[in-house]
């Protein structure tokens, strides 16, 4: 009697490449999905290869507890933070520095689903450099100045409308304001007074002599 063997499996991801800078925390995010309810039995390995070496270590292990490593080049710098339950076993590391390039592994099993993929992360830990600034810079300088040009224009058009309406009113000919027609019918007045009392003086000089 031949007997049957079923294989049941895990299906695992993992990002091919993660890009993080020097001093800023990187996540290395690995999800996964059983066939099988999560239970006390289900463990994490993350493990690390250097550049050019065949030599791994592992740098975290995850059973009901987690477990970063406490010794080596990521001593103190691995966090959890994933969520079994979830499906999501995700770790980062802190502080990180050029040192920690490399390839990460994440395994996952869950018994009975313990047959499944081994996917890789390539991690690429880089200064951030003068033009990752720059670009954020000129970003910035961007949104003030563009508001800014915005209403230096319009008071400039309206500037210019003003000015074309001054000439306008120029060349039609010249109005004068309700205060200078004012200003203009006082002095006629004065004048007036003035011519009608030298009248009278001439007059009363006249009769003067004609009584002599």
């Amino acid at each position: 009697m031949e007997s049957v063997c079923i294989v049941v499996s895990l299906e695992i991801k993992a990002d091919a490449h993660v890009r993080g800078y020097v001093g800023e925390k990187i996540k290395l995010k690995c999800t996964f999905r059983s066939t099988s309810s999560v239970t006390d039995k289900l463990t994490i390995d993350w493990t690390y290869r250097p550049p050019s070496s065949s030599r791994t270590e592992s740098i975290f292990h995850y059973q009901s507890f987690q477990y970063p490593t406490t010794a080596g080049t990521f001593r103190d710098r691995i966090s959890w933070v994933g969520d079994v339950y979830k499906g999501d076993a995700s770790i980062s590391i802190s502080d990180p520095t050029i040192r920690d390039n490399g390839t990460f592994s994440c395994a996952v099993k869950n018994p009975p689903d313990v047959h499944h993929n081994i996917p890789l992360t390539e991690l690429t830990v880089t200064e951030r450099g003068f033009g990752t600034m720059l670009s954020s810079v000129a970003l910035l300088s961007i949104l003030v100045f563009i508001p800014s040009a915005a209403v230096v224009v319009l008071l400039l058009v309206r500037m210019g409308r003003k000015s074309a309406g001054l000439k306008k009113r120029g060349k039609s000919g010249y109005k004068k304001s309700s205060i200078e027609v004012s200003d203009d019918t006082d002095q006629d007045e004065d004048g007036c007074m003035a011519r009608l009392c030298v009248r009278c003086a001439e007059c009363l000089d006249s009769d003067s002599e004609e009584i002599y």
